[in-house]
Order: structure tokens, then C-alpha cells, then sequence
């Protein structure tokens, strides 16, 4: 019996071990602190029990799941919990839940993001956070992506969006914030997942994520290869459709060494039948069915985004970390754009049925370019009580655009509420009107100290210089396609970027922090002094970076030993001096104007118990415009597509060992696209959503989808021209194999 005792005391213990290396996380610790809704009952110590260390399981937590510890950042070196920011995280968990197929569709679940309709000059990803428009904020694996192409998250491990102004640590812009994309990468562990998705709005989708580790090289190489093929409509929408696919190769070496190496390459390409919306009637959306489609079945947006990264990290013995990075990428667009346009002729008395929709066609082309390198070195130190950990860098890079701009002279209108949808393309003259050509270079230098007063307090400091070069010239033609006139600028802007912080962690599991940091937005921030693809104006030449700085109070928290994370935080964002229009010189800024956002964000995610997950935020923003000028927004308006009030919840729920449910909805309060007279503004909306998987074995998931239940009519996308409804009620079933 004594022996019998032995063995199984033994037994537990190597269940235990053994649990520690899978996706169970069994929490030890005093029973003291045990979560009753999945605590296990201690086992009484028994004979033969005395040799062995007692060990009490008293909660029973999965790994993964919605919330995320770390960023993926190497600029960031604590964990989220002690980042002195307000940063949302989308884990691959999330996304694989909620259905996401596209960059916009996991923004849109994120508050304090709104999303704006694209336009000529712009097509692809046009979000705003906390106010102000992040289009040019995009970044793929902390290094720039500024390409106007429709993101698919296929290659995507987590998304995350770092609130504020963040210039100190990504150079221009951030004056709302920043969206990072983190890339899956390759994996010492097999893996096999494919995933093929049907639904009612015509969707076509097909995914799979093949990792292997590669025994011809060594134990330490892996290789890991993402390929997506996509088609889809939207539910109640006419004509518009979207169509890419997707092939990411990844190679690893020195996994689990000292030094190591890895080579990614993405490439996208799409070829969609664009859908620019409802036009505007009398300050207000069309009142039209939402499946109205003004354009052309021949209008085409083709893009092509091919991206090249290679990356070496090495982990020096005495703790020194070195990454360093390069980039290339080139983005090619080639477009055919119809935008419905009401007149400001037309009365709005007029009956719809009388009204006549201005077909406004753009049509255009363009290469951007990108060669970028990054350079980290992480130093940990010590200066008598004070811990440091310093973060010191450089950046080099340089863009390049060339752009071609056109329209359609002569494009026959149609009827606003029985539109032509049959009715071929024709136009009197469809001749470029400029050539543009755009170079951009940055050079940068950064330093970012975490110090540390012992286990409570940490003071951040950071500093960034930024010199962004650009020389852009420009040729004009008329309607019959003659040279009327070149335009050749150069501009240089040196600027410094700032971060400070203070962290208190009054326990382990929580802290409070003030922070501070500040950003800027050069005039050819975009590579581009084109500030109006329906003008082709160049309004903003020769001005100065606009300046924008944000104060932040939060606190953040972790419970159910680390399963769940609380964040709560209130700040203000300032843009000094806001571009507005010249009063003596028609067609050109000044920087004379002022705004300003208050707010508060309340977010929460993770584990609840070990089968409930949750995901849930609330962001308030109060924008007004403070100083202004003729021509520009009065003062005391609301910013275009800050709404007060956004809201956004996700629960799922595990019902048995096989079946799975999820349940959301969203807020969004009234917006506005344009606060110049007149002002445009749509409103309100909720949307709810559910899902539903079922485990018929080890390999083989059916997932269930069910997005808008109500079948909400809303408007989604927002420009000051044209405005494009959110999708009706979908369903996409999807099968999941995996081994």
C-alpha cells in the first residue's frame, strides 16, 4: 500500500509537470487565493506523501484567448499592465471568433475607432482614432506600411492600436494613434490549419497556415507559409464586390538560440468593383434603399502590395538585446472610382424621385515605394538603486510615390431612387491631368529609459529626432491632355518628439500612471502635397509640421492570476496649430486653427472563469474645434467622425468540451463628415452579432457567424462627398481542419 501511495503521488506530480508544457495553465498557489468558479478541491496529504512538496490546483486557466500580456513592440519592454498607454489588442482568438476578414472589419470593433470612406487620392484603410484620421499610421511589425491597399489579416497573429500620440516611438503622425499588425511567424511546432467559409453575402473564403519545423538545416529552423483566396459581396448592397488573394512565406532560423534570423514576404493583390456609397441630400444621407449602387459594373480597383522584411535579434550573455530590421515594399494601384453627387442646386424640396445623381468619375494610377531600416539595442543597467532599462535606435528610410490623376468628362448622371445599374461607362474625355512624382526620406534617432525605484515606482523618459526630406514635382495637362503647367517643391522639417511617464504599482497585479508625449504631422506626410484628389490642390506647400501633444491618467489591472485585464484611462489630445483655410489665398492652408479632444476609454479582456471569456470597451470623446478661421470649422464645432459615444462587447462561452458560443454588439453615436457648413451628420446605430462552433472531432470545427442581426440599416463609412452604408444581416458558416 505504501508503494501504491508512492507511485500515485508521484503520478500527480508529472500531471502536473506535464500540464505545464500544454495550452492548461494550472495556477499554484495557497488556497488562500483560490477562484471558486473552477477551483479544485485540495487532496488530503497522505502516508507516504511526506517527501514531496504539497501542491494545491486551485484554478484551472487556458493560455491565449482574447487577452494579450505583451506588445510586440521591442520599443516596448514591460508588459501591457505597466505601459504608461492606452493600447487595444486584437489576438488571433478574437479575430477567429468575431469572423474578422478584413483589417476594417476588426477595426470597426475596436472604440474609439471610426471608419472613413476612401477617396481618390486614398483608397485602402482610412480609420480615425480618438478623433483624428490614422490612414498614414499603418504599421506592419512595428515598421511602416503606407500603401493604399484593403489589409486582409490572413498573415495577422494580433492587431494593436496604441492610443495617443506616439511619435517619440514611430516618427510622424500618431496624433490619434497608431495600428500595429503583428505577423505570424514560424514555429518550432507543426502545424496544419485550414479554413473554407461560405455565406450569404457571397463570400468565398479559403485560408491555411502550414508551419513545419525544417530538420534538413537544424533543430532551431522553421518555415511557415499563410495563403488566403477571397470573394465577397456585401449583404444588401448592389454590384460592389471584393476579390483578393494573398501568399505569405516565412522563414525562421535560431529559434531558441542567441541569434536569430527570419525572412518574410507578403503579397497581396486585389481586384474589386468599388462601392463609393449614397451621395449626400440636404445634409443628410440619401433617403434611399440601402442597396442602391450609382456607379458602373466596369468601375475596377485593382492594388498589388509585395513586402519584403528581413529581421536578426541577438541576445547577448549580459542581457543586451540588438534587433535590427529592413524593408523593402512596393504598392501598385490602378482605379476606375464613380462617386455619387447631389448638386448644391438641387432644392431640398426637390422629391427624390426627381433628382438627378451627378456620376463624378476618377481615374488614376500610381507606384509607392518603401526602403526602410530600423536598428534597436536594448541595455539593461543599473545606476545605484535605480534600474534602467534603455532602448536606443535608428531609422532609415526612404518613399517614393508617383501618382497619376484623371476624370471622366462628360459621364452621363442617373436616377437617385431607381439607378441605371446596366448602363455601360461612356465619357467625352478621360485624359490625365497630373503626373506626380514624390520622394520622402527619414533619417531618425531614438532613446526610450524605463528606469526603476524599486517594485513600485518606474519613470519613463524618451526622446526622438526626426528628419523628413521631400522633393516633389508635378506636371499639369488640360482635358485634351496639353501641358499646362509643372510644380516642383521641396521641403525639409527637423523635428523632436517627446515621451514621459510615471508608473505607480501600489500591488503587483495593478499600476496607475500619468503620461505625456507628443507627435507631428508634416505637410507631405503621406509622400504626396496633394491635399484634394477632386481639386488636385497642393494646399498645404511649404507649411510647417502641424503639432499635437496628449496628457493620459489611467490604471491597469489584472485578476484571476493574470486571466483578465481592467483598463481605464481619461486624457486630452491638442493640436496646436490645425491646417485651415488661407482667407486671402483661396486654394491654400495656413496653420491657424486649434482642437482638441477630451475623453475617456474603459476596456476589459480575458478570462472570467476557464470557460467564459469576455472583450468589452467604452471610449467617450468630447472634440471641439477651439481656434479656427474663415472658411474652416467654427469654433465649438465637434471634429468630422468623433463620435461621443462608442461601444463595443464580446462574450464568449464555453459550453462543453465541443461546443462553443459568442455573442457582441457595437455603438456608434451621431457623426459627423463634414463640420463646415453645411454640416453633414448621420446617425446613431447598434449592432449586434453571435456566433456559434461545434467540434465534430479533433481536426474538424464548423463555425457559425451571424453578423447584424437585426439587419440594422446604418451608415459605416464616412466622406465629406459620399457617404457608404454598413452591410445587412450575414451568416458565414466556415469549416475548420487543423492537425
Amino acid at each position: 500500500m505504501a508503494l501504491l501511495q508512492k507511485v500515485t503521488g508521484q503520478i500527480r506530480c508529472l500531471v502536473v509537470a506535464a500540464f505545464a508544457g500544454t495550452n492548461l495553465n494550472l495556477v499554484l498557489s495557497s488556497p488562500s487565493v483560490a477562484q471558486a468558479d473552477d477551483a479544485l478541491p485540495a487532496r488530503p496529504k497522505v502516508e507516504g506523501d511526506a517527501e514531496l512538496e504539497e501542491i494545491v490546483v486551485t484554478s484551472v486557466r487556458r493560455k491565449g484567448g482574447y487577452k494579450r500580456d505583451d506588445a510586440s513592440l521591442y520599443k516596448l519592454t514591460e508588459r501591457l499592465r505597466d505601459t504608461p498607454q492606452s493600447i487595444t489588442t486584437m489576438s488571433r482568438e478574437l479575430m477567429d471568433d468575431r469572423g474578422v476578414a478584413s483589417l476594417s472589419d476588426a477595426l470597426r470593433t475596436v472604440p474609439g475607432i471610426t471608419l472613413g470612406a476612401g477617396e481618390f487620392s486614398w483608397q485602402g484603410n482610412n480609420p480615425s482614432i480618438r478623433g483624428f484620421s490614422s490612414r498614414n499610421d499603418m504599421f506592419l511589425d512595428g515598421m511602416r506600411d503606407f500603401g493604399s491597399y484593403s489589409r486582409d489579416p490572413f498573415n495577422l497573429d494580433a492587431i494593436e492600436v496604441l492610443e495617443g500620440p506616439s511619435s517619440m516611438i514611430f516618427g510622424r503622425g500618431s496624433t490619434g494613434g497608431v495600428i500595429n499588425q503583428t505577423s505570424k511567424a514560424p514555429t518550432r511546432d507543426a502545424l496544419t490549419a485550414v479554413s473554407v467559409n461560405i455565406g450569404n453575402d457571397m463570400t468565398r473564403r479559403g485560408t491555411a497556415d502550414i508551419s513545419r519545423p525544417l530538420g534538413l538545416l537544424d533543430d532551431s529552423a522553421a518555415f511557415r507559409i499563410n495563403a488566403m483566396a477571397h470573394q465577397s459581396e456585401v449583404a444588401d448592397r448592389d454590384v460592389g464586390e471584393s476579390r483578393r488573394y494573398g501568399l505569405a512565406p516565412s522563414l525562421a532560423m535560431g529559434l531558441g538560440r542567441p541569434t536569430q534570423v527570419t525572412l518574410s514576404y507578403l503579397h497581396q493583390r486585389e481586384d474589386n468593383t468599388p462601392d463609393y456609397g449614397l451621395p449626400w441630400f440636404a445634409g443628410r444621407p440619401a433617403p434611399v434603399p440601402r442597396n442602391n449602387f450609382y456607379g458602373f459594373q466596369s468601375d475596377y480597383l485593382k492594388t498589388d502590395a509585395d513586402i519584403l522584411t528581413v529581421s536578426v535579434a541577438h541576445d547577448f550573455r549580459n542581457a543586451l538585446n540588438l534587433n535590427a530590421r529592413i524593408r523593402y515594399a512596393n504598392y501598385e494601384r490602378e482605379s476606375r472610382l464613380t462617386e455619387p453627387l447631389i448638386t448644391s442646386s438641387v432644392l431640398p424640396t426637390t422629391p427624390p424621385a426627381s433628382v438627378t445623381v451627378d456620376r463624378n468619375v476618377f481615374i488614376g494610377n500610381s507606384q509607392e515605394t518603401m526602403l526602410l531600416a530600423q536598428g534597436d539595442l536594448v541595455v539593461p543597467f543599473a545606476t545605484g538603486s535605480l534600474r534602467h532599462t534603455l532602448v536606443t535606435g535608428v531609422e532609415l528610410g526612404r518613399e517614393t510615390s508617383a501618382p497619376s490623376f484623371g476624370f471622366g468628362v462628360g459621364v452621363p448622371g442617373t436616377n437617385l431612387l431607381i439607378p441605371d445599374i446596366n448602363e455601360q461607362f461612356s465619357a467625352t474625355s478621360t485624359e490625365p491631368r497630373l503626373n506626380a512624382d514624390t520622394k520622402g526620406t527619414t533619417v531618425a534617432l531614438y532613446a526610450l529609459d524605463t528606469m526603476k525605484l524599486g517594485e513600485s515606482w518606474q519613470v519613463i523618459g524618451g526622446l526622438r529626432w526626426d528628419r523628413f526630406d521631400v522633393d516633389y514635382q508635378a506636371t499639369r495637362f488640360s482635358v485634351a491632355g496639353d501641358v499646362t503647367g509643372t510644380e516642383a517643391i521641396q521641403s525639409l522639417d527637423t523635428e523632436l518628439s517627446y515621451r514621459a511617464a510615471v508608473v505607480y504599482k501600489p500591488l503587483p497585479i495593478g499600476s496607475i500612471y500619468l503620461g505625456w508625449g507628443t507627435s507631428f504631422n508634416p505637410s507631405a506626410e503621406d509622400i504626396s502635397f496633394i491635399t484634394s484628389g477632386r481639386g488636385l490642390a497642393i494646399g498645404n506647400a511649404s507649411l510647417a509640421p502641424e503639432e499635437n501633444e496628449t496628457i493620459e491618467i489611467g490604471t491597469k489591472w489584472e485578476f484571476f492570476d493574470d486571466a483578465l485585464a481592467v483598463n481605464g484611462a481619461i486624457f486630452r489630445i491638442t493640436k496646436s496649430n490645425a491646417r485651415v483655410p488661407d482667407p486671402v489665398n483661396p486654394g491654400f492652408n495656413i496653420l491657424a486653427g486649434n482642437q482638441r479632444v477630451d475623453g475617456l476609454a474603459l476596456n476589459v479582456a480575458g478570462y472570467v472563469t476557464a470557460r467564459w471569456q469576455v472583450t468589452a470597451g467604452y471610449t467617450f470623446l468630447d472634440s471641439e474645434v477651439v481656434e479656427s478661421a474663415p472658411g474652416a470649422a467654427p469654433v465649438g464645432s465637434p471634429l468630422r467622425n468623433a463620435p461621443e459615444h462608442s461601444f463595443s462587447a464580446w462574450v464568449s462561452y464555453q459550453l462543453s468540451d465541443r461546443l462553443q458560443f459568442g455573442a457582441g454588439s457595437r455603438y456608434i453615436s451621431e457623426r459627423l463628415a463634414q463640420n463646415v457648413p453645411p454640416v453633414k451628420q448621420v446617425p446613431d446605430y447598434w449592432t449586434f452579432d453571435a456566433m456559434g462552433t461545434y467540434q465534430l472531432s479533433d481536426n474538424l470545427t464548423f463555425k457559425l457567424n451571424l453578423t447584424n442581426i437585426a439587419d440594422e440599416y446604418y451608415l459605416d463609412q464616412l466622406h465629406p462627398w459620399h457617404v457608404i452604408p454598413g452591410g445587412g444581416f450575414t451568416a458565414v458558416l466556415a469549416v475548420n481542419f487543423t492537425y
